[in-house]
């Protein structure tokens, strides 16, 4: 039976793939061999060494300590692409949010306390100064090609937009999904120079933290607005709010709320709402339930942020090892040397790696004992080992 420990509320649809006569899943359980959790912080939470796994109901692990679990060869999985298109449908609402002055629009009227004809006449002459622009026409540019920005990039595409798309880093896969209008900018840079619209659909590491800046606004048209849909610190708010007030921007859409921003009359901020639909949850729920199903069960790995893809399937009678160890040399040497020594033959087995951790499944023809288990362990760079 494998217990599960959800620190936030999960959706029901995504914890019934888990079968209740294999897992129990309930707050507070003890010794649990997995976490699952959306928002909540884990920085500080003590995990104790039962737990093999850690699954996040959503994309980003900023609340997650990955580089600490790394260490102890826990995976962190995510569930890449299955709140996109909920990402996508606030992101267009934001671009429509700023180039209709939607908001202040509306501020206006309900402040208004007239009736009749004073109301309509208030409106009338009051409308010109909310006066927008059309999208058509208009070149938005996507920082980040992923599964959110694919399909932002391809809905405003959609919508008769001039689309730039810039991620050193995209996948055969997405680049594939990808609309054949949409261009490519040949830097961060060239694409802040040619957009009227920039999106940001990065994730918050060391190389995207303040890549909007005073030098890369100033790159930006006259007049030019930015959508933060990402992370608050992948753009400077300071640099932001200058420009705002310079009027070099006219608007500023950001997921992410804050003291200093909220009140600006330019920024348009949402309280996180980027991923908020029961859909997008119930979504979410599903993929990492049934990631987490596929690794404690048969040792594979999908959608982990930390380790790399490792999915080899079952051989009928044959026992599998599931090996987290560090990127070096003859590690794969060592192991087989180890169940070797134990009179142990290899049916099959994978190696992958991802920057300096890796991840070896061993299928082998005879059960292995807790001594060979041992021996394993014992290998320097091996991180973690189970026996399925």
């Amino acid at each position: 039976m494998f217990r599960i420990l959800p620190l936030n509320q999960i959706s029901a649809r995504g914890l019934a793939r888990l079968p209740p006569d294999r897992y129990q899943v309930a707050p507070g359980i003890a010794d649990p061999h997995a976490v699952m959790v959306r928002s909540a912080d884990m920085h500080a939470l003590a995990l104790p060494p039962s737990v093999l796994a850690v699954a996040r109901a959503g994309a980003g692990t900023n609340n997650i300590p990955v580089a600490a679990l790394t260490k102890r060869g826990i995976p962190v999985f995510n569930a890449p692409g299955a709140n996109a298109n909920a990402v996508k449908e606030l992101v267009l609402a934001g671009l429509l949010l700023a180039a209709r002055n939607v908001c202040d629009a509306w501020a206006f009227v309900r402040a208004l306390k007239l009736e009749g004809a004073a109301l309509e006449e208030a409106v009338e002459s009051g409308k010109k100064k909310f006066v927008g622009y059309e999208l058509p026409g208009r070149t938005l540019g996507v920082v980040g090609l992923g599964a959110v920005g694919v399909e932002v990039a391809n809905a405003a595409h959609a919508l008769g937009m001039k689309v730039l798309g810039y991620d050193p880093q995209i996948t055969v896969q997405r680049a594939w999904q990808l609309s054949a209008g949409v261009s490519q900018a040949l830097s961060v840079d060239d694409l802040f120079q040619r957009s009227d619209m920039v999106t940001l659909h990065v994730p918050a590491v060391a190389a995207t933290k303040g890549l909007v800046n005073a030098q890369r606004i100033k790159l930006m048209k006259p007049g030019s607005a930015l959508l933060n849909f990402a992370r608050a610190e992948i753009a400077v708010e300071p640099d932001v709010l200058a420009a705002l007030d310079a009027g070099h921007l006219s608007a500023y859409v950001s997921d992410f709320p804050s003291a200093a921003g909220k009140d600006h009359p330019k920024v348009i901020a949402l309280p996180h709402l980027g991923a908020s639909t029961g859909e997008a949850e119930e979504n979410c729920a599903v993929m990492v339930a049934d990631t987490l199903k596929d690794f404690l069960e048969n040792g594979n790995l999908r959608h982990s942020v930390n380790f790399p893809e490792a999915i080899m399937p079952r051989l009928p009678n044959t026992w599998r090892l599931a090996i987290a160890n560090a990127n070096v040399p003859n590690m794969v040497g060592q192991i087989s040397t180890a169940l070797a020594s134990a009179g142990l033959n290899i049916a099959d087995l994978l190696n992958k790696s991802r920057g300096d951790d890796a991840y070896t499944i061993i299928d082998t023809d005879a059960g292995v004992s807790d001594a060979t288990v041992e021996r394993v362990r014992a290998i320097e760079g091996v991180l973690a080992v189970r026996l399925l």
